[in-house]
């Protein structure tokens, strides 16, 4: 059992096609143009401003710690690989809001040996992943009482349910082509498990010890799961490729899953991203091999043979053979309105469908909204949506629907540090029956097909991507590509800094005109993430002996003063470290001067993270702890000290009160 396939098989590469470039061939050649201007200016006695290649190359000191305005005041903690949490001196990071805790007084207590789907219903989810705070009040700043939501991205049943992995009668040891173990499961397991996927909206107050508590029985308290009926609005609702035996309308659909990342609103709603869906889906390879519904769902991983989880022994509706229209209800945005814990949840289909990493809603100069997202895949795309009508600050009912009218876009990086933003509308840029594209829901359904003919840029895993409030410029993250020149992936060349990307970098954009909904932007790179003492690894030029090593950046948020603060998904196996949270200012004599705050457990990521308005409060979501173990041979049992792993939110707070970084 392979937890890289509960995270998608990220070693898998669907994007071979296309006329778009790779981001690592773009690069190469803008870095050694700008080394070769380096070498000019020098020549010359000039001097040249952001040498990336030259500051990538030198780790000669352009200042020092002690002589810089820093805006953050924490000491680095040591990257480290121990069973505990370890946050900043002067921090306490406290577990908060476990796997199973009850949010209403008529839910069971957990209990691991005892679940069922109906007390899962009313618990915390599994792996919590994004999460965002929104203030009591209603558009308030208070920063002691409000709503967390809480993505629950995917369940892993061998830490939750006892016997799950069986031995396998017919392994012999050394096999390669017989698996060791088996799946034991059964309707009862997947019925928790589909109650334990999608999002929990948890009412919650700081109490007079400034500790944070659970208001048990709130009416907005809420758990959305893999069962809950939602409806399908926007240009693809009631297309021909979303109706099914259960919903010939294709107008709704029951349940959301492999909810990542997310965004609010600014009007106070909260926007789910499904990821990983395909993971869900068996036996693609019951269609026809030309059936035009089985190439697009291989162009997205669907499973060939039976899933690994097995859901379709249960449920047909997860059977390619026998549905074969369900699959393309997912991978889509859902947006929910946490302070009516009544309201139905909208897939929103004008945003795309494809593996949603992000969603981050931003008023441009116009009052229309911009919407940043990734496709988290390698060689995938990026995608911003703008919206048709303009967000009306005085009415929240107004903005109901401005997610279902507005464009779609994806990303083309050039090498001189511009790029731009193409429009997928049918019609356009070849997006037409000359190369297959029947509509406009077509390519909403599989705007990767619409990526690879408008010759979009092919990205590094795509990750959150997030606009800077202090700023206003948009970080763009990537999270790691290896298998750049492997069998028929695209190759590298001497000139490209990173040939095989295991540690990932991040992107910093800006819009033309300052206006997110331009068509234009330049871009530069601001981290080249990994080991400081590896010659590839790059800090936006600050001394890279003084920064602390990082890798496989994931989700980001921004405090007060416009610090980017990073969490980390794959460190155990790029550096042999456990993941955690770091920081770093973008703007400054300290720009770029990469500290890590805080360290996680064995097994786990960390994610999610959000500040409180007034940053005295820092929650982030520690996902799969013990990943790599068993229910019955667990190799850890945070946040108890004993039995099963528990996913957790963990609050992290500055022992004085103060802001958090200050």
């Amino acid at each position: 059992m392979n937890e890289a396939h509960y995270e998608g098989s990220k070693e898998k590469v669907y994007s071979v096609n296309g006329r778009g470039e790779t981001f690592e061939s773009i690069l190469a050649r803008r870095l050694q143009r700008r080394s070769l201007l380096a070498g000019a200016a020098a020549a010359a006695g000039g001097i040249v401003i952001g040498n990336a290649f030259a500051a990538a190359q030198d780790a000669s000191p352009v200042a020092s710690p002690a002589g810089i305005d820093d805006s953050l005041q924490f000491a680095a903690i040591e990257a480290g690989s121990g069973e505990d949490l370890v946050v900043a001196d002067g921090y306490t990071a406290v577990p908060f809001l476990a796997w199973g805790e009850p949010l209403f007084s008529d839910a069971p207590a957990f209990d691991p040996s005892a679940q069922t789907a109906d007390g899962q219903a009313k618990q915390l989810g599994y792996n919590h992943d994004f999460s965002g705070f929104l203030p009591l009040p209603i558009g308030s700043d208070t920063s002691d009482h409000g709503l967390l939501v809480i993505n629950h991205e995917y369940t892993n049943p061998e830490l939750m349910f006892t016997g799950y992995l069986a031995p396998n009668p017919d392994y012999t040891e050394g096999s390669e082509d017989i698996p060791e173990l088996l799946v034991n499961t059964s309707q009862e397991i997947v019925d928790v498990e589909l109650e334990a996927h999608g999002v929990t909206v948890a009412e919650i107050q700081r109490n007079a010890e400034g500790a944070w508590e659970l208001v048990i029985d709130s009416p907005y308290n809420r758990r959305i799961t893999a069962t809950t009926p939602m409806a399908m609005t926007g240009p693809v609702a009631g297309n021909d490729l979303t109706k099914t035996s259960d919903d010939p309308t294709g107008l709704t659909v029951l349940g959301t899953l492999n909810n990542c990342s997310g965004g609010l609103t600014p009007w106070g709603t909260f926007v789910t991203c499904e990821e990983n869906f395909h993971q869900y889906f068996a036996n693609n390879e019951g269609l026809a091999e030309d059936d035009p519904i089985r190439l697009s769902h291989e162009r997205f991983g669907l499973t060939s043979g039976a899933s690994e989880r097995q859901w379709e022994t249960f449920y047909p509706r997860f059977d390619v053979a026998q549905e074969p229209n369900e699959a393309f209800r997912f991978g889509w945005t859902v947006e929910i309105d946490p302070f009516d814990a009544s309201s139905q949840p909208k897939k929103r289909t004008s945003l795309g469908r494809f593996k949603h990493e992000a969603v981050n809603v931003w008023v441009t100069p116009s009052g229309q909204v911009a919407v940043y997202t990734g496709d988290d895949e390698r060689f995938e795309y990026v995608y911003k949506w703008v919206s048709t009508n303009a967000y009306d600050p005085d009415d929240r009912a107004a903005n109901a629907d401005l997610l279902d009218d507005g464009t779609l876009y994806i990303a083309k990086f050039d090498d001189d540090g511009t790029g731009s933003w193409i429009p997928l509308v049918f019609g356009e840029n070849g997006l037409d029956a000359s190369n297959g594209i029947a509509d406009q829901a077509a390519i909403l359904i599989n705007p990767r097909v619409a990526g690879d003919i408008v010759g979009a840029t092919k990205m590094d895993r795509p990750e959150d991507i997030e606009v800077n409030p202090v700023n206003n410029r948009v970080y763009m993250v990537m999270t790691n590509n290896s298998n750049r020149g492997v069998e028929e992936n695209p190759g590298t060349d001497e000139s490209n800094p990173r040939p095989a990307n295991i540690w990932g970098h991040i992107i910093e954009v800006s819009e033309a005109g300052g206006d997110h909904a331009a068509t234009e932007f330049e871009w530069d790179i601001f981290l080249l993430c990994g080991d400081p003492a590896d010659e590839s690894t790059y800090f936006a030029g600050f001394p890279k002996e003084q920064v602390s090593k990082m890798a496989n950046p994931d989700n980001i948020t921004f405090d007060a003063k416009g610090n980017l603060w990073i969490s980390t998904d794959g460190q155990p196996s790029s550096l042999d470290v456990n993941d955690g949270l770091f920081a770093v200012p973008v703007d400054g004599a300290s720009r770029g001067y990469l500290r890590q705050f805080f360290s996680s457990v064995p097994g786990s990521e960390v994610s999610g993270p959000i500040f409180t308005p007034d940053n005295t409060t820092l929650f982030a979501s520690i996902q799969h702890p013990g990943e790599g173990g068993t229910f019955d041979e667990p190799v850890t049992s945070w946040p108890e000290t004993s039995g099963p792993p528990r996913p957790a939110m963990v609050v992290i707070q500055s022992t004085t009160g103060a802001p958090i970084g200050s």
